[in-house]
């Protein structure tokens, strides 16, 4: 019973809409461009990423909450458990986890969780801000994700992100398919 709570509640928070900073950007339009640092279950990054540096390739922006609460453990753990079949294994797909979270946060939290992707430390959320998912607020981000298509397009947004929901994960799987076939 203590489980269905916990997705009943995650399900109603994720649902509510968040006074965010700022517009998304739409399908069909350039990716902002940003650097920030980040880390992976082997610790922090000794360089920042670049998004511009990515073209060429797909990328997933999931912008989320916080790490450690109920519904993003639920997201980063279905990202991790279907992370060879959405994202390619990485070889396909490059999946930025990108928070307000400092880097040692969010490393301690992927070497603990054994997370196969990048996260993103964006402090103070001006990343956020030029995606329209940071809520000053409770200074931190919306969960919102953008699929970048290898032209630095936007190809697909999900705002919010239903990260319980199965169906955001097979939508997100369609369009990352379509994208890597160059459909998008």
């Amino acid at each position: 019973m203590r489980v269905g709570k916990l997705l009943f509640v995650a399900t109603v928070l994720g649902a509510l809409p968040l006074a965010a900073q700022g517009a998304q950007p739409a399908v069909g339009t350039m990716a902002p461009d940003f650097t920030l640092p980040g880390a992976t279950s082997a610790g922090v990054l000794a360089k920042p990423v670049k998004l511009s540096d990515l073209r060429g390739r797909t990328v997933v922006l999931a912008f989320y909450p916080k790490a450690r609460t109920s519904g993003c453990t639920v997201q980063m753990k279905a990202y991790r458990d279907q992370y060879a079949t959405l994202f390619g294994g990485g070889k396909d797909v490059t999946l930025l986890a990108i928070s307000a979270d400092a880097d040692t946060t969010v490393a301690a939290w992927a070497k603990e969780e054994a997370f196969p992707f990048t996260f993103l430390s964006d402090l103070g959320g001006t990343v956020g801000k030029q995606y329209g998912a940071f809520n000053p607020k409770w200074s931190m981000d919306n969960r919102i994700l953008f699929v970048i298509a290898p032209d630095g397009r936007i190809s697909y947004v999900a705002s919010p992100f239903q990260e319980v929901d199965p169906t955001s994960y097979t939508n997100l799987g369609a369009e990352l398919k379509k994208t890597s076939a160059g459909k998008s």
